[in-house]
């Protein structure tokens, strides 16, 4: 009797496991008894998307329409194309220049240095000090102005050309005469008048048939020097009025036919020498008065050219 009741205790006493359910968390779900949502995981998640995506923590950048462009075929076969086009029109135009204009000989004529130009323009305002007037060659080829006194340049006559323009202006300037259409009209006439004597020097020396190894450009930088003599008159008329510019003009003038007729006696002069022509033959006398013409042509357009502008 009384192990039956123990064994009845026993059975009331045992306690059987809770069947209450317990909420399962979905995803997107927090926690029904936490008051804030976790948000570091799913931000860590993100950020660790991102670096992936781009590296070092930096978003992956889009393609830019140049690489697109450049990983197309079609895009490089234009472009080699376009290459090629624009080489074959490189190689005509420098060979029109070159027949037009010869590149390389006007390379020989710039080739100076500051002592040459030094010396250069000592020689254009005293030419009686100087000697030896031979032009130096080298296997038949003139060496380059820097290294001979008496070979010709384009360098000084460019920059006296430009100076002179720019000592016009500041004389018409002073005066209250200056405008761009008198400065434009100055510099036009002085390249007139250059062309002028170029042309007519070439047709006389066509004419009176005589064979020298002066050439174009040997002229145009002959004639051009006397632009640096102008300059001189102009700026000394501009500080000491009339009589300084007539001064200085004077003397360059001089200087100007001093140099032409020992300049040009030798290129015109002595390739009739070498002919074995006569010194007093006609022919001979022709290049003579030639060779004085253009000389004293010098002085009468430097005095042309700027006496209208010292008042």
């Amino acid at each position: 009797m009384h192990s039956a009741d123990a064994a009845a205790g026993t059975a009331r006493q045992r306690k059987w496991p809770s069947k209450r359910r317990v909420p399962v968390s979905q995803p997107g779900m927090g926690d029904p008894h936490q008051l804030f949502d976790d948000t570091s995981s799913a931000q860590s998640r993100g950020y660790g998307a991102q670096r992936a995506a781009g590296g070092l923590g930096y978003p992956a950048a889009a393609a830019s329409p140049q690489a697109t462009f450049l990983d197309d075929p079609m895009s490089n076969v234009a472009m080699a194309y376009g290459s090629s086009l624009a080489a074959h029109g490189k190689e005509l135009v420098d060979k029109n220049i070159n027949r037009f204009i010869p590149v390389t000989k006007l390379k020989y004529y710039f080739a100076v240095d500051t002592m040459y130009v030094g010396r250069k323009l000592g020689l254009l305002f005293f030419p009686y000090l100087h000697q030896d007037w031979e032009v130096q060659y080298q296997q038949d080829t003139p060496v380059a102005p820097r290294f001979d006194i008496n070979a010709p340049d384009l360098y000084i006559p460019a920059m006296a050309f430009i100076t002179y323009v720019l000592v016009a202006g500041l004389a018409l300037g002073t005066q209250d005469r200056f405008s761009p259409d008198i400065l434009g009209l100055q510099a036009s006439s002085a390249l007139a008048w250059l062309t002028l004597e170029v042309v007519a020097i070439l047709l006389s020396l066509y004419l009176v048939t005589v064979n020298t190894d002066l050439t174009t450009i040997d002229l145009v930088a002959f004639l051009g020097y006397k632009y640096v003599g102008m300059i001189g008159g102009v700026l000394m008329g501009l500080l000491f009025g009339k009589i300084g510019y007539y001064l200085v003009l004077g003397w360059c003038c001089v200087s100007i036919f001093v140099f032409m007729i020992r300049t040009l006696r030798l290129k015109i002069l002595a390739e009739a020498a070498a002919e074995g022509v006569p010194v007093r033959g006609a022919r001979n006398q022709l290049r003579m008065y030639l060779t004085m013409a253009v000389a004293a042509a010098q002085p009468l357009l430097m005095y042309w050219l700027t006496f209208h502008l010292v008042r």
